[in-house]
């Protein structure tokens, strides 16, 4: 008998490791997708501020941009309209995002094999936003395509950002999967509710959302993105988000993510 009861001890223990070793494997890749989203996003934003300062007169023949990062260098590119589309300016950031010391290229060639790629599930993924009502929108929002290729995967993430300053927002946010012949595989909304949180709180604020079980147990890469775009300006220090398993604890000033079961916070916050 007590054999029989230390054998089924040791095979929970199995279990739980098992599945706390999955957890985290997932959280790892997580957290990788989520800092290349992030990167994306803010070579785009940078990037597009620096084109509209010194190339305005190229505004009109501007047909989109699209971003990407190789290696340490995060690359975005304003291409023309029509249906060959060339470059029409380059801007390379190293992972500050400083401006002062972004390399600017404003000679028009042409696009290099990925840049392609991009742009193409990047029209595809816009025409299918633009047809599909599973994707909304909100006032005083914008929805923002982000295109990774990687690995033969083809992503195109869609993030809701606010046009109005004060606000952080999470969900909203949709993932379409593409073949490597360019057909649309997947679609569908990552939260299916929208959450608003002030970004003026005090300096040093924990803020939190909480994950419906259909979003999943952790935290999610877009979530990393957004929080990694407002952080420094909203000067947080940690987000929790909840689910009915498990809690992820980003932390904002190191920009890593630890994860508990939802037993193990509970038995934290009584500790407190």
């Amino acid at each position: 008998m007590k054999q029989r009861l230390l054998s089924i001890c040791l095979l929970m223990v199995c279990l739980t490791t098992f599945g706390q070793n999955k957890i985290n494997e997932q959280a790892i890749r997580i957290v990788e997708e989520g800092k290349k989203l992030y990167k994306s996003e803010m070579a785009s934003w940078y990037g597009s501020d620096l084109f509209l300062n010194k190339f305005s007169h190229k505004a009109d023949k501007a047909g989109g941009y699209v971003s990407y990062t190789i290696n340490d260098v995060s690359t975005c590119i304003f291409f023309s309209k029509g249906d060959n589309p060339t470059v029409l300016c380059t801007i390379n950031f190293d992972q500050s995002y400083n401006l002062k010391t972004a390399l600017v290229d404003s000679i028009e060639r042409q696009l290099l094999p990925l840049e392609s790629e991009l742009i193409v599930i990047r029209k595809l993924a816009k025409s299918e936003i633009e047809k599909d009502k599973l994707f909304k929108s909100y006032s005083n929002t914008s929805l923002n395509l982000i295109p990774i290729i990687e690995n033969g995967e083809k992503k195109v993430f869609v993030l809701t950002g606010p046009e109005k300053g004060g606000l952080v927002i999470f969900g909203n946010d949709y993932l379409l999967t593409f073949d490597t012949n360019n057909k649309l595989l997947t679609k569908k909304n990552l939260h299916k509710n929208i959450i608003s949180i002030n970004s003026s709180n005090e300096r040093g604020a924990t803020t939190m959302h909480s994950h419906l079980p259909e979003t999943g147990d952790l935290i999610t890469s877009t979530d990393i993105c957004t929080l990694m775009l407002y952080e420094k300006f909203a000067k947080w220090k940690q987000h929790y988000v909840i689910s009915k398993k498990y809690v992820s604890v980003w932390n904002c000033d190191t920009n890593e993510l630890e994860t508990l079961t939802m037993k193990a916070w509970k038995k934290i916050s009584k500790l407190k």
